[in-house]
C-alpha cells in the first residue's frame, strides 16, 4: 500500500522509481538532487519526502489511453502522502490535458504542474525537493495546525499551479489561496465570490477557466 511510512526518504534525497533510470528526468537530476533508486515503489514515480511525492505523466502514457488516470484513481483512494501530478504537456499531447485537468484538479482534489518536457520536469522536482528540506527542517517543534495552513499559501506547487490561469500573477494567487484555502475551493467557488477578491475581469477569465 501507498501510505506515510511505507517509504522512508533520508532527509535531502529524493528516492526515484527504477523505470525511471536512464531517463532524461533522472539524468538532468543526477548532481542536482541526491538520488536514489528504487523498485517496488508501485504508483509513485519520485517520493521527494516521507510525505510528499510525485506522479508523472509523460507524452507517452497520455497519449496510450486511460492507464494512468486509473493509476491517479488508485493512488488517491489508497494513499495519505500529499501526490504532486506533473504531466508533459506538448503539441502531441496538449489535446488530452483539458481531460487530465479536470480529473486531478477537480475530481481528485490534488496538484496538477503541466510541463514542456523531462527538463522542466526535473527542474521543478529540484525546487519542490528545496521546499520540502525546508518544510522537514521546520517541523520540529512547531504547531502542526499553524504549519498545515502556513505549508498551504505558501507550497511553491499550489501557488504555480494557481497562477497558471489566465490573468492571474503571484499577487493574485497568493490573494485567492489566503481567501479560498485551497485549489478545490477556488475550482467551486461562484463569481461573485471571485469578484470580491479579484475584481469583475479576472473573477471572469478564472470563472472561464
Amino acid at each position: 500500500p501507498v501510505t506515510v511510512g511505507s517509504i522512508v526518504v533520508p532527509y535531502g534525497h529524493v528516492i526515484g522509481n527504477e523505470k525511471w533510470r536512464g531517463s532524461e528526468v533522472a539524468e538532468r537530476l543526477q548532481g542536482k538532487v541526491r538520488l536514489i533508486f528504487e523498485d517496488g515503489l508501485g504508483l509513485v514515480d519520485f517520493h521527494l519526502s516521507n510525505r510528499t511525492c510525485i506522479l508523472l505523466i509523460s507524452e507517452a502514457d497520455l497519449i496510450a489511453g486511460d492507464e494512468f488516470k486509473r493509476r491517479l484513481v488508485r493512488f488517491r483512494n489508497a494513499s495519505s502522502l500529499r501526490g504532486i501530478v506533473i504531466v508533459e504537456k506538448t503539441q502531441i499531447s496538449d489535446q488530452y490535458y483539458l481531460g487530465v485537468q479536470k480529473l486531478v484538479v477537480l475530481e481528485l482534489g490534488m496538484v496538477l504542474l503541466p510541463v514542456a518536457n523531462q527538463g522542466e520536469a526535473s527542474q521543478l522536482i529540484i525546487q519542490l525537493v528545496s521546499f520540502c528540506v525546508r518544510e522537514q527542517s521546520r517541523d520540529r517543534g512547531a504547531n502542526p495546525f499553524l504549519r498545515k495552513q502556513r505549508a498551504q499559501l505558501t507550497e511553491p506547487a499550489v501557488l504555480q499551479t494557481v497562477q497558471q490561469i489566465p490573468g492571474v500573477g503571484k499577487t493574485k494567487a497568493l490573494l485567492l489561496l489566503q481567501q479560498f484555502g485551497s485549489i478545490h475551493r477556488l475550482c467551486n467557488a461562484s463569481i461573485n465570490e471571485l469578484e470580491e477578491v479579484v475584481g469583475q475581469t479576472v473573477a471572469q477569465q478564472i470563472y472561464t477557466f
